[in-house]
């Protein structure tokens, strides 16, 4: 016998938390499957607050700075990436979450989640068109950066471990990797 799947929609999962179906437990939407959360461990939180007041402090009111929320993608996919910087759209983001034209660059911070990390995760921002995608291995203290989008699929990945680098969307801005990789 062959197992058959259900593909979810993002308007089907939207319908299903809003019907309560998984108040108990933290859930993503990856490419039309859904995908429980990690629970977060103590160095991870402590590197997503620190990371995340760090770009604050840099990027300032040109972002919005967005924590473990959903963005939402045309590939079936609702994941919430550890940081999203994104476009400080005020009040819009009350009728949806950010959509990829809103969408700098995601961070995931990552440790247990690695594989996934640099797996789907990657492979949906890119499909998404996201032209940069930044991961911080807590493991091996790394940030592995992905840019140049072509047919979507990132070509260029740098793992770096010190020095100092600009996203693609602010070039005038220089972030520090060892406040990344080794706060």
């Amino acid at each position: 016998m062959t197992a058959i799947t259900y593909k979810w929609t993002v308007e089907r999962y939207h319908q299903a938390i809003e019907a309560g179906l998984f108040d108990d437990q933290p859930v993503e939407l990856l490419q039309g499957d859904i995908v429980v959360v990690a629970p977060e461990r103590e160095p991870h939180a402590y590197y997503n607050t620190e990371v995340g007041d760090y770009l604050r402090g840099l990027l300032g009111s040109r972002v919005k700075i967005r924590d473990a929320k959903p963005i939402t993608l045309p590939n079936a996919s609702e994941p919430a990436p550890d940081i999203a910087i994104v476009k400080p759209l005020g009040r819009i983001y009350l009728d949806h979450h950010p959509y990829p034209g809103d969408i700098f660059w995601p961070i995931e911070l990552s440790q247990t989640t690695l594989d996934k990390d640099l797996g789907i995760k990657k492979e949906i921002y890119a499909e998404a068109g996201i032209s940069e995608y930044w991961v911080v291995n807590l493991r091996q203290n790394q940030l592995i950066v992905f840019r140049d989008l072509i047919q979507g699929c990132y070509t260029t990945e740098r793992v770096l471990t010190v020095g100092t680098i600009s996203p693609l969307a602010f070039t005038d801005i220089q972030i520090e990797i060892s406040r990344l990789v080794s706060v």
